[in-house]
């Protein structure tokens, strides 16, 4: 009897230790499989758009994630979240690459969405600006146009005689979502204006700040030099003179989609309300988006007498010549052309 109770349990404990060895070895398999999804890169190879929207759970961004082929489990995806405590962020994702869950998971914590980079640059216009959002792959060229002009309510306080939202984009480097429409893209760079013209002061005869300050922006790239031209304008406008702005021309031009990329004589002759030859006064509206320094300078000129210049970016000499009188203008042009000629132009 003895004998028959010491072997019965000698069994019992040879298969417990069977068990508890099963056990182990089931954790030890499933604390693997857990290491391998977490570390093991898994994706896709090339580029694949996932977008999360605002609101959404874990586990919809989990099985998002899996249908998109990211990641191998949305519930291990779950799970690593638990785990972390952290909070997911909404928006546009890109993937082009396998990675380790973790490092998926530490992308959309910490905010890694998508975007793409446009640099608007100082004195660029809505034509210019439309291009560059068009070739960075944020919309088309014609929509932004359509925006700058459908939203001008934007500006209704600034400026509530504006057409365009033309002067108030202020040059940045900007980062959109790609899907951003035109609308949101003009929205935020009116925004950055307002920053901007808080920050110096901007608060009376915007209009007329700004339209002066998109001359200046066009006509010199010279810091020191654009209070001068500030002066030039003012001192113009004081004797009801014709400002006599190339830019502005060529504004007029291709507002009506005939701007061919080159003045000629012909061109100052061609009655649009912007031809500062024809008509006294400031233009209808800025002609460009100017940076900080050229608004800076259109709120407050250089104190001279000057009533002409030859601007820096037609002087191969790279700076721009002023004159008080007539005849030292003239003066000016003849060196001027003189320069041009000597450096192989015509």
């Amino acid at each position: 009897m003895i004998s028959r109770k010491r072997k019965s349990r000698k069994q019992k404990h040879s298969g417990a230790t069977r068990v508890l060895l099963g056990v182990l070895l089931l954790a030890l398999l499933a604390a693997g499989a857990a290491v391998w999804l977490l570390i093991a890169p898994f994706g896709p190879q090339s580029e694949t758009f996932v977008e999360l929207a605002p609101g959404s759970s874990s586990a919809q961004i989990g099985w998002q994630l899996e249908a998109a082929g990211v990641v191998q489990s949305r519930f291990a995806f779950d799970l690593f979240r638990l785990w972390k405590r952290g909070t997911l962020r909404a928006g546009e994702y890109r993937f082009d690459h396998p990675a380790p869950l973790a490092e998926v998971y530490a992308r959309i914590a910490r905010g890694d969405v998508y975007t793409r980079a446009v640099t608007v640059p100082e004195g660029a216009s809505i034509f210019e600006i439309a291009a560059r959002l068009e070739q960075a792959g944020l919309g088309t060229r014609q929509g932004f146009l359509d925006a700058a002009v459908q939203q001008v309510r934007l500006i209704a306080d600034l400026d509530p005689a504006a057409t365009s939202l033309e002067g108030y984009l202020f040059p940045d480097t900007y980062r959109f979502a790609r899907k951003a429409t035109p609308a949101q893209i003009a929205a935020a760079m009116v925004r950055r204006f307002r920053v901007a013209a808080s920050q110096i002061g901007l608060k009376e005869n915007v209009h007329r700040v700004v339209t002066i300050a998109s001359l200046v922006e066009r006509e010199t790239a010279v810091d020191a030099e654009r209070p001068l031209v500030a002066s030039v304008f003012q001192n113009r406008l004081a004797q009801n003179m014709p400002l006599m702005s190339d830019p502005s021309v060529i504004y007029g031009q291709q507002l009506q989609g005939q701007w061919q990329g080159t003045i000629y004589r012909s061109d100052l002759n061609r009655n649009t309300a912007y031809n500062t030859y024809l008509h006294a006064g400031l233009p209808p509206g800025p002609v460009a988006n100017p940076g900080a320094k050229s608004l800076r300078a259109a709120m407050d000129p250089a104190k001279t007498d000057y009533l002409y210049f030859v601007a820096a970016g037609a002087n191969p000499q790279g700076r721009s010549l002023f004159a008080r009188t007539l005849d030292e203008h003239n003066h000016n042009v003849a060196g001027y052309r003189h320069a041009v000629k000597k450096a192989g132009g015509r």
